[in-house]
């Protein structure tokens, strides 16, 4: 059984109907490129991803990175497909010609690379990482700082990473101890341990470009006293040849549950003294440089979670349509043969909530790249910020929706093959295993709903929030012209009082009551807004589909565009109103959770 890495209909349907991506190419960034170029660098992606990633990621799971205390050694097949990748242009498509990228608009990116990570899943990590590196150097690094560094990353030379969880702070970088002193000659020795750093040593590239958050001598306490600063693993020349190895060290691999093709590493820093470091900015502004990297990444997570859990949609669906097993209900004949098991009402259930989630979640990682590539490419000045508060206020739910469901998908994926799905004969445990980390990195589940409640909805008087619900009650305006739809309109109307009644209690309670009180259920609080967020995404799909309905399609895009509205019509039915007893626990302040005393449990 050979099942779709991922459904090109589908995305098809996502770039050019939902989305628009043609109409980027008016804009003079994109004017090279027409459908056929973002078609053919997609191709070129799902080519690799066949080719060097999806024969071999059994391999890469059962063969986890080791260390024998002086070197990392890891399968062949890895380096061959990160050579691939590399040589193919794919590290950073969206990049300048002028430093070797096609110039792509990120959603053409976004849906490239998902070849790249439904086949690889997290081995394409070490690609992604060193990309956003050299999105943050670009955007903050100086003209030395981006040839020295930059440009190697970019041709894959080198590789970089993100350096900031250390033993006594992993969430809580207001308490890091990694020190930076500076030398006379400028720059500066770094000292201080450093976890969790995913791709922090391997031998795939000529050089590890490591961005360090550490405090110099004599900042001020907390996040305010942090400094980000460049430290490679071999210093570089300058003539662009490697020089001596820094003084960076492995201390140890982590073997993790998933995502075993990319180191996860414990990395020294100064043993001998101090490892070379190069201060990026200015001093004590690191967490806001590196908010630059941690935000992409952030959008990246979510991405790779919606892609793990499409992938084990389409290998579930493919399962369901050709695993015969059992008779429907009404059928008492036992000589009649089996049916196939999407015949079954509560398989098809558990297929419809995949798609609901997975479709449903990379449609929202997609307009996340769109919203990116309009701040920065939109033709006014005003839709450009417009852009930007869109995309700032949307991150911790693109960041943590996918997270979230797609490993509820991908455990209904299991339980579609039944016992076929809990042995590694078959990817979907895999791919569960795989996105389990996606809740828990680049900021836990926990803290994006505190980032969202308790910062985003109140900062700028409410702009971000107000401009959210400006944008769905337009797609709601836009619904209610559609018989197909104006339930679901409706639906949707009464989700957003919901959800300003609940929002003004918890403002209200912050600003009168105990603000620890008040953020004790933020998760919940996260979870009614993401509901809302996916609900609008659905109905901005159900209103293409339906007016594809109305064109009297060609057989097998009937049967897509009836998909879409199923789908649609599973997610309001079943998941959308869930937010109404969620949203009476945190209107009505429940201190179930905040009252419980920690020696009770």
């Amino acid at each position: 059984m050979v099942a779709p890495v991922l459904d090109r209909r589908d995305l098809d349907f996502m770039l050019y109907e939902l989305f628009d991506t043609e109409a980027l190419n008016q804009r003079p960034r994109y004017q090279d490129h027409n459908r056929e170029t973002f078609t053919a660098a997609i191709d070129t992606a799902a080519a690799i991803a066949e080719k060097y990633l999806l024969p071999y990621r059994l391999k890469v799971d059962q063969n986890q990175p080791t260390f024998d205390g002086k070197k990392v050694h890891m399968i062949p097949e890895i380096k061959q497909a990160m050579d691939a990748i590399a040589e193919a242009g794919l590290i950073s498509p969206s990049a300048d010609f002028e430093v070797g990228g096609m110039q792509l608009p990120a959603i053409v990116t976004s849906v490239a690379s998902g070849f790249l990570t439904a086949a690889g899943s997290t081995t394409v990590g070490y690609v992604s990482l060193t990309n956003a590196n050299a999105n943050l150097l670009d955007a903050h690094g100086t003209d030395e700082q981006k040839r020295k560094w930059v440009e190697p990353m970019r041709s894959g030379r080198f590789a970089g990473t993100m350096a900031m969880s250390e033993p006594g702070a992993g969430s809580g970088l207001a308490d890091l101890i990694t020190s930076a002193t500076k030398s006379d000659d400028g720059n500066y020795k770094i000292v201080g341990n450093k976890i969790w750093i995913s791709g922090g040593e391997h031998d795939l590239n000529e050089n590890i470009v490591h961005l360090v958050l550490a405090r110099i001598k004599g900042a001020p306490k907390g996040i305010k006293g942090i400094s980000l600063f460049i430290v490679p693993k071999f210093l570089v020349n300058e003539d662009g040849s490697l020089g001596e190895r820094n003084d960076v060290n492995l201390a140890g691999l982590f073997h993790k549950m998933g995502g075993r093709g990319q180191t996860s590493t414990a990395l020294s820093f100064g043993e001998q003294g101090g490892a070379e470091g190069y201060l990026v900015g200015e001093e004590n502004r690191g967490l806001s440089y590196m908010f630059h990297m941690m935000n992409e990444a952030r959008v990246m997570v979510g991405s790779g979670a919606a892609l793990m859990a499409l992938a084990g949609y389409q290998y579930s669906l493919d399962y369901a349509k050709e695993r015969p097993q059992g008779r429907l209900p009404s059928c008492k004949d036992p000589l009649t043969p089996p049916v196939n098991i999407i015949e079954h009402a509560d398989v098809r259930r558990m297929l419809l909530a995949q798609k609901s989630y997975a479709e449903g979640a990379f449609a929202l990682c997609l307009l996340g790249a769109q919203l990116a590539d309009d701040e920065k490419t939109a033709v006014t000045e005003d839709e450009r910020q417009r852009a930007h508060l869109l995309l700032d206020f949307l991150t911790p739910m693109i960041k943590s929706w996918p997270s979230e469901y797609g490993p509820k998908a991908n455990s209904l994926a299991i339980q579609v093959l039944g016992g076929a799905g809990y042995v590694n004969e078959h990817p979907v445990e895999m791919f569960y295993r795989d996105n389990r980390l996606n809740p828990i990195h680049e900021g836990t589940t926990g803290i994006q709903s505190l980032d969202l409640l308790s910062r985003k909805v109140p900062m700028n008087n409410m702009a971000g929030y107000l401009a959210i619900i400006e944008e769905m009650e337009k797609t709601i305006s836009q619904a209610h012209s559609d018989k197909r739809l104006t339930a679901y309109a409706d639906d949707l109307t009464a989700a957003i009082a919901t959800l300003k009644h609940t929002t003004n209690a918890l403002l209200g309670a912050m600003m009168e009551k105990d603000i620890d009180l008040a953020l004790a259920n933020s998760v919940k609080y996260l979870d009614v807004f993401g509901n809302i967020v996916m609900a609008w995404i659905w109905l901005r799909q159900g209103i293409v589909a339906s007016s594809a309905l109305d064109k009297q399609p060609h057989e097998s895009d009937e049967k897509f565009y009836r998909g879409k509205l199923q789908a649609l019509k599973y997610f309001f039915k079943f998941e959308l109103p869930e937010i109404n007893a969620w949203a009476k626990l945190l209107s009505d302040l429940d201190s179930t959770t905040y009252e419980t005393d920690p020696s009770w449990l």
